[in-house]
């Protein structure tokens, strides 16, 4: 039976003190290291025989930078074993790839220090030079990332990212309002649900696009700028608010990526149908792993949204089956 290659699900690359290494994480949840890139890190250079004699044996081989001889007496029998098993996968380019266990790297640099350590680099003290850097430096990265988790310190650095971001985002001045959004996208919010678009219709339009608005668009900003807006935006004695979100958001970033996101939403919708058709897509889009996005409102026969005052909301629809039952629903 033929083995399955795995797909990389993300791919990057490492910068380890100015190592680079490029890097993956497969559909199984395995972190891998491109094993030509490990090789470019030491500063090893491939070689051609390598390749021949792998193809001819079809066999497990240790990797093409673990393969000398006088490697072999610092490699112990357990690294052996593992080593071994390089890992064949798909990138995300589609590209057949060789890595290894990501968490095998320093072992790798413990073979070439204690080989340089033996005499085994006389002409080229560069490689075990190389190894014990990149070792000295993933130490360095251990330790520090168990002193943040220990201490609680890595909420704090998250959140001090999240405030970078936020200021990229946010502008400290609010702008003069500025049409953001194009008529076309209340165009084709009025024909996915049959209303008129006419100045009457547009006067009396629902509130529902406000929450449609802020769904569709707004949500899709980066995570914790909609919650910064909402408690940024000036409002009246009243509550309501006195400008729109856009006023806030910063003109080389903010805007633009808003920008962006309306006109995706645009093609969107005229791709779509009616709303539940649309809903269908945008859902298909929102998937992330486990995570779906639930359709928010109730459509009737020809896919049209159903006016507020006619929807049946989950919690009202508990409490219906409750009383059926003779059961009250538990929570809000």
């Amino acid at each position: 039976m033929t083995k399955k290659i795995l797909q990389a699900t993300h791919q990057g690359e490492l910068d380890i003190n100015g190592f680079k290494i490029s890097c993956a994480v497969l559909e199984g949840g395995e972190r891998v290291l491109v094993n030509r890139s490990v090789a470019n890190a030491f500063g090893l250079k491939g070689s051609g025989a390598y390749w021949q004699k792998k193809k001819i044996e079809k066999g497990a081989l240790l990797p093409e930078y673990l393969s000398a001889k006088y490697l072999q007496p610092f490699l112990t029998e357990d690294s052996k074993i593992n080593l071994y098993n390089t890992i064949s996968y798909i990138n995300t380019s589609g590209i057949e790839t060789e890595g290894i266990d990501a968490s095998f790297l320093s072992d790798i640099c413990d073979v070439y220090v204690k080989a340089g350590q033996n005499g085994a680099f006389k002409n080229n003290s560069e490689i075990p030079e190389n190894a014990y850097n990149l070792l000295l430096a993933l130490s360095k990265v251990a330790i520090t990332a168990l002193v943040d988790e220990a201490t609680g310190y890595q909420y704090i650095r998250e959140k001090d990212e999240l405030q970078k971001l936020l200021k990229h985002y946010i502008s400290p001045e609010l702008l003069p309002w500025t049409k953001r959004f194009p008529d076309d996208f209340y165009k084709e919010l009025f024909r996915l649900n049959g209303w008129d678009f006419t100045v009457k219709g547009i006067k009396n339009r629902p509130g529902v696009i406000g929450t449609w608005t802020k769904k569709l668009v707004y949500e899709e900003l980066p995570k914790g700028v909609l919650e910064e807006l909402e408690k940024n935006v000036p409002k009246s004695e009243a509550g309501n608010k006195t400008v729109r979100f856009h006023q806030l958001l910063t003109e080389d970033i903010g805007n633009p990526h808003l920008t962006a996101q309306i006109n995706q939403i645009v093609t969107l919708f005229r791709l779509s149908d009616n709303m539940k058709h649309m809903w269908q897509q945008f859902e298909k889009l929102k998937a992330r792993q486990n995570q779906q996005l639930e359709l928010p409102f109730s459509f009737d026969e020809n896919g049209h949204t159903i006016e507020s005052s006619q929807n049946t909301t989950l919690s009202n629809v508990k409490k219906k089956i409750g009383d059926i039952i003779g059961v009250k629903p538990k929570g809000k």
